[in-house]
């Protein structure tokens, strides 16, 4: 258990930083938060090596090239809602109808859309946010040694994943990768899509160790 709780804190970590990279503009604090975590450094190794990162400060980047890309790829050319990628018409979902609203709703998630300055609910990253949520809450059910709610946040955990984020995420995240300007969104949309990919398995192997296996059979 202690073994996976450690995993548990690993997956929190990787949710926050890349829903928070997802949803909004990067600041100094968040820059700061990657540099001085050699572990989430790791993951940034073009980034690491951008040479304007020794010449410039990160004031300088974030309002000259940061925010640039960040308007380019998540309001301006690339669209980051899951509805527009899964419906015929490819229309944004923005009302009540948005299937990922009623999972919201039932597991009391909620979406502030003008806070969060989205126009749906099923924005990469508030889907990210929502994963980050579960993670959460699987840690406190583990430290509370309850058996079927692990299993059931496991469950939650692997449907979302297979009937919403990995329907539609890794096509838009290759087009980020694609697309980007900089080094530090080149590298966090690879970080999200192969930690997607890797979380996947990873749930699914949990649920088959700790819980019923005809729960991952469909």
């Amino acid at each position: 258990m202690n073994e996976m709780k450690q995993e548990i804190e690993n997956r929190i970590a990787i949710y926050a930083l890349i829903s928070r990279l997802m949803l909004v503009e990067v600041d100094e604090a968040l820059l700061e938060q990657i540099e001085s975590d050699e572990d989430l450094f790791s993951f940034f190794p073009n980034y690491q090596s951008w040479e304007k990162r020794e010449t410039l400060s990160n004031k300088v980047l974030i309002e000259q090239y940061y925010n640039v890309d960040f308007t380019n790829l998540f309001l301006m050319h690339l669209v980051p809602y899951e509805s527009f990628y899964t419906r015929d018409d490819q229309m944004i979902e923005s009302g009540g109808d948005n299937p990922v609203l009623a999972l919201y709703n039932e597991l009391d998630f909620r979406v502030e859309l003008e806070k969060a300055r989205v126009v749906s609910a099923d924005h990469i990253g508030v889907e990210l946010e929502f994963m980050y949520m579960l993670c959460t809450a699987l840690k406190k059910a583990l430290e509370a040694e309850d058996a079927e709610g692990i299993c059931e946040l496991l469950q939650v955990q692997r449907a979302f994943m297979k009937e919403h984020l990995l329907e539609w995420a890794p096509m838009f995240l290759i087009n980020v990768k694609r697309e980007s300007r900089t080094p530090l969104y080149h590298d966090g949309s690879e970080l999200a899509l192969e930690f997607l990919l890797s979380d996947f398995e990873y749930v699914t192997s949990k649920l088959h160790e700790y819980c019923q296996t005809e729960a991952v059979e469909n």
